[in-house]
């Protein structure tokens, strides 16, 4: 599998590197992502941005997550705007997206319905037929940037049964629309979610992205690109925690040496490295069909790489809470705070187990 990074990408990881190490997770974070370009990427030139697949989205995540910058950038840019530039209008697409690369408005995307990851077959949000529009009834759980997004992607059934992937519609929902109701909250990695709730939502016509109930694929393609953004972000993570992890066993002395000095805790750093690596591997993996078009290829790499990833997490987030001792949990100390950057990882956008399953079902569609 090919690491090597192009010319741009390494321009993108240069940039947004520096930027979390000179600004971290300051205020206005999103206003310097907006200067630099980064919330442009894979949108169109016309529109403002600077173009660019999945991989370019992956180095900036990287960055984000090693610098544990709680930011919208996945469900605004990498899903969002994704989706917007895919099944939007012509007029939407010049609406939404200049705003997006501007830093002017948020994005947020409501499919889940459960604490099943796997949205399609279990919404129940309501999208019935009004003179001139829609009216929208039904509640989204934990909807990642929610809590302060301008407009919410919200899918609905406008025709089929339940549990179908047929009759599937997707919406934008200004989020100060009559009827819509958030509330919001941090999880615990600080980065902000709300629960929605619609009770007959009255939209206009123009709101309908994409053609119909026929959104289950670009339901599918947010959910698989969610994911494997979240595994660049994660493998980020793991990456800032063991070098900090590394550098403790370096300076912390005990019985008159350095504990890095002791070979079972080396034993142990050892199988934190391997891995960091096999999960930047697996994110490479799931990035690489990020921007596929086929639903079961691209599936089965994303949900091997998060549930490998999951997996990962768990050696290396554990890992260095053990090595680090009981400093490793305090709120002064940042292993804590990967720690929660990596265990929110696990708990969205389906943990290993979910990934297990739906990589086993989708080898036999």
């Amino acid at each position: 599998m090919d690491f090597t990074l192009t010319e741009s990408q390494s321009l993108l990881r240069d940039a947004a590197t520096r930027l979390v190490a000179d600004h971290g997770d300051a205020p206005d974070i999103w206003q310097r992502m907006a200067a630099l370009g980064l919330l442009g990427i894979g949108i169109d030139e016309a529109h403002g941005g600077t173009g660019g697949g999945f991989h370019d989205h992956a180095v900036v995540l990287e960055a984000l997550g090693g610098g544990l910058v709680r930011s919208v950038y996945i469900p605004t840019v990498v899903v969002g705007a994704h989706l917007i530039s895919t099944a939007g209008t012509d007029a939407q697409q010049a609406v939404l997206l200049p705003k997006i690369v501007a830093g002017e408005m948020t994005v947020a995307v409501a499919n889940a319905e459960s604490a099943s990851f796997e949205p399609c077959e279990r919404i129940g949000t309501q999208a019935d037929r009004i003179a001139g529009g829609y009216r929208l009834s039904g509640v989204k759980p934990v909807v990642m940037g929610a809590d302060t997004a301008d407009v919410i992607i919200v899918s609905a059934r406008t025709g089929g049964g339940p549990g179908g992937r047929e009759g599937l519609s997707l919406f934008l929902v200004a989020t100060d629309t009559a009827g819509m109701v958030r509330h919001g909250y941090p999880i615990v990695d600080g980065n902000g979610a709300a629960d929605i709730a619609m009770d007959g939502v009255a939209l206009g016509a123009e709101t309908l992205l994409g053609t119909e109930g026929e959104a289950a694929s670009l339901i599918d393609l947010a959910t698989d690109r969610t994911a494997a953004a979240l595994c660049c972000d994660a493998v980020g993570a793991m990456a800032a925690l063991n070098a900090l992890t590394l550098e403790h066993l370096k300076t912390r002395v005990q019985f008159g040496r350095p504990i890095g000095k002791f070979q079972i805790l080396q034993h142990r750093m050892v199988d934190m490295t391997i891995a960091e690596e096999m999960a930047r591997s697996m994110a490479v993996y799931g990035a690489d069909e990020a921007d596929g078009d086929e639903r079961v290829a691209r599936g089965k790499a994303v949900s091997a790489a998060k549930s490998k990833i999951g997996d990962c997490a768990r050696t290396v987030g554990q890992g260095s809470i053990q090595l680090h001792g009981g400093i490793g949990m305090t709120d002064d100390y940042a292993a804590g705070d990967y720690f929660k950057r990596l265990t929110a990882f696990e708990m969205l956008a389906g943990n290993s187990e979910d990934h297990l399953e739906r990589y086993a079902f989708l080898g036999t569609a």
